[in-house]
């Protein structure tokens, strides 16, 4: 190689390098190759959870439209906390994303401590969908409406008893929501997971159950008459239970609430790989036959930005902290 070549092959290469030290252009550089390989989506409960449901209705039109294979890595344990901290120590490279619920992104910091700071560690995506939470209630309780359930449990303080699958899981944090709003005394009584939580409100045994994932277990009841839904805790009906009444509609608009599930990745993430991702996602639950599958569920698609994702975060975090300081709620 002569003298000449290898001084202007060398300039080439600094001049490459200089352009990639400016922002823009690095970031260019890098959404150009990204993703070259499988993405590991980390989802921090057992398998068979509404993480896995959620993701798996998307997985197809994402890898369509990003040219990448996703797959779920379930790492449950700790509320969610396991798999999250995993993915915070992950490399912010693009390849490992977070599949969190509202506690991954809001609660779980006001109620247990945490070894990472989910608000200052983790880049928002998008939210996938949200499950408005639906008060369902034992078909022999005299409440036909949200009001008539309040009115009934004012007449009868500390006598009624609402089922969760948990302390400090999003149907125990509803009902507690539910209960400063109200101004209602109403008795937790927390059960090891959703299921055995709905077959003691069937039973007799609680009277209030706050289905805050989807209706999935408890649309048969409903459907049979065994229980009773008095509200959906959003600002619109849902199109599985068309004739329920929001929780506004009844005069209770302070009573918003539910569960969603949202990526994320770890902070450091190159802008436009996390931009790349929340167009996909949005484009994903705008098509007709994933909303249909969504709204089977009783949960309605989302799709937002990441800087509306963060805006929901910092949003609901006051109104969780507040409440739970309030409850004093712990998790188990």
């Amino acid at each position: 190689m002569s003298r000449s070549f290898a001084q202007a092959a060398r300039g080439r290469m600094l001049f490459a390098t200089a352009l990639l030290c400016i922002p823009g252009i690095a970031a260019q550089a890098a959404d150009a190759s990204w993703p070259s390989r499988p993405i590991r989506v980390v989802v921090p409960f057992a398998p068979g959870n509404a993480g896995d449901v959620t993701f798996r209705i998307v997985q197809k039109e994402l890898e369509a439209r990003l040219g990448a294979n996703f797959y779920i890595d379930n790492k449950s344990g700790a509320s969610g906390n396991i798999g999250a901290e995993d993915v915070v120590r992950s490399a912010p490279d693009g390849y490992t994303l977070l599949l969190g619920a509202t506690n991954n992104f809001v609660t779980n910091q006001y109620l247990a401590t945490l070894r990472y700071d989910p608000i200052k560690d983790l880049v928002p995506i998008s939210v996938i969908n949200n499950a408005p939470a639906v008060v369902v209630v034992n078909a022999n309780l005299p409440a036909n409406s949200l009001d008539e359930l309040t009115a009934y449990a004012k007449q009868h303080p500390g006598k009624l008893n609402y089922g969760t699958p948990g302390s400090g899981t999003a149907p125990h944090l509803v009902g507690a929501l539910y209960a400063q709003a109200a101004g209602v005394d109403i008795v937790h009584v927390p059960y090891r997971g959703a299921p055995p939580a709905v077959q003691a409100l069937v039973a007799g045994d609680v009277q209030i159950f706050f289905a805050a994932a989807g209706i999935s277990t408890v649309a048969g009841h409903i459907a049979s008459g065994r229980l009773k839904a008095l509200a959906v805790a959003s600002p619109r009906r849902l199109p599985a239970l068309p004739e329920v009444k929001t929780t506004a509609e009844q005069g209770m608009p302070a009573l918003v609430a539910g569960n969603w599930w949202g990526l994320a990745a770890p902070v450091g993430t190159d802008p436009a790989i996390v931009q790349k991702l929340a167009d996909a996602v949005k484009a994903a639950v705008s098509k007709p036959e994933i909303v249909q599958q969504f709204e089977k569920l009783g949960v309605t698609p989302v799709g937002n930005s990441p800087e509306e994702f963060g805006a929901q975060i910092t949003r609901e975090a006051a109104t969780w902290k507040a409440t739970i300081e309030k409850a004093g709620i712990r998790a188990e």
